[in-house]
């Protein structure tokens, strides 16, 4: 089966890459630039997803593409925000056209932490009415309602896939996600980590070789479902995860800010759905933060 990952050298792109590799899928990876280090396998294709003729070539002969690229993030969205409507909305609905033209099933990596916003009840299904609280979320909302439209106007089979705070390696929590990165690397660093608040806001983490695992599972589900949330229905407050963190590097300090009105209080997605087709126990957030403290000092990850 033929895979093209859009936006594939990032984070998540980077190891979905990796775990389909290994599970005998033919990969080809799709962003503006080659990685520094490309794996084994993966054929790597430079262009802009702005620009169709550049991604257009690549469409007609493949079975599945991911589409993982982003312009925007959570903390820039609100100044960003028209970048994200006139460039990431609109070639994104582009690509559910081609989907009809060139006949390939189309996954869609949303937002499980910003796409719900405040809830009040947890976990959250993925039949909350969703009530984004910055751009990105919503506009991931908007992508993905679109999809939803063209799987009933136009039968497509476009898979949506809700991902909640995925960590592991890769990960650079200077582009603006990733605690538990932030927490490790300054930890190893011997610098203080910030916090906003109190440290009492819940997210629900989950490792990223989980969420590889899970997204793969939705590639070849051939069920009625459209929307999956990716997490572990878990819930850990962010001085958790500092508490998990001094049993291996004792020494982390803590520099506490002022809490930020972008920031959910708590998010914690129900993984019922997605747990009827992949029906493995998630890594333990202890477990993983240890694989990852592995991975950042010696390239070695305790599995």
């Amino acid at each position: 089966m033929k895979v093209l990952i859009l936006g594939g050298i990032g984070f998540l792109g980077r190891n979905i890459s990796r775990f389909l590799i290994l599970k005998g899928y033919q990969v080809r990876v799709f962003d503006v630039t080659k990685p520094g280090h490309e794996l084994e396998g993966v054929e790597y294709i430079t262009g802009n997803f702005f620009e169709e003729g550049d991604v257009i070539p690549y469409l007609p002969d493949v079975d599945i593409v991911i589409h993982a690229i982003s312009s925007i993030n959570p903390g820039n969205s609100n100044s960003l925000y028209m970048q994200g409507y006139n460039n990431d909305f609109s070639y994104s609905i582009k690509l559910a056209d081609y989907s009809i033209k060139y006949g390939f099933r189309l996954v869609f990596l949303s937002s499980g932490g910003t796409i719900y916003g405040k809830q009040k009840y947890m976990p959250i299904t993925e039949e909350t009415l969703s009530v984004p609280i910055n751009h990105y979320g919503n506009l991931k909302l908007c992508i993905e309602n679109t999809y939803r439209t063209f799987n009933t106007q136009t039968r497509t089979d476009i898979k949506i896939v809700r991902i909640a705070n995925p960590y592991g390696p890769g990960q650079d929590y200077h582009k603006g996600v990733g605690f538990i990165d932030a927490v490790l690397k300054c930890a190893i660093q011997k610098e203080p980590v910030n916090i906003f608040g109190d440290g009492s806001v819940v997210r629900d983490y989950i490792y990223v070789d989980d969420v590889c695992a899970m997204i793969e599972k939705v590639m070849i589900y051939d069920g009625d479902e459209t929307v999956f949330n990716i997490g572990t229905q878990v819930g850990t407050t962010q001085m958790e995860v500092v508490d998990y963190v001094r049993e291996i590097l004792p020494g982390l300090q803590v520099k506490f800010l002022p809490s930020r009105p972008v920031d959910v209080p708590c998010i914690i997605l129900d993984n019922s759905k997605i747990m009827k087709i992949y029906g493995k126990p998630c890594t333990a957030i202890k477990k993983g933060i240890f694989s990852y403290y592995k991975y950042i000092v010696d390239g070695k990850i305790d599995r």
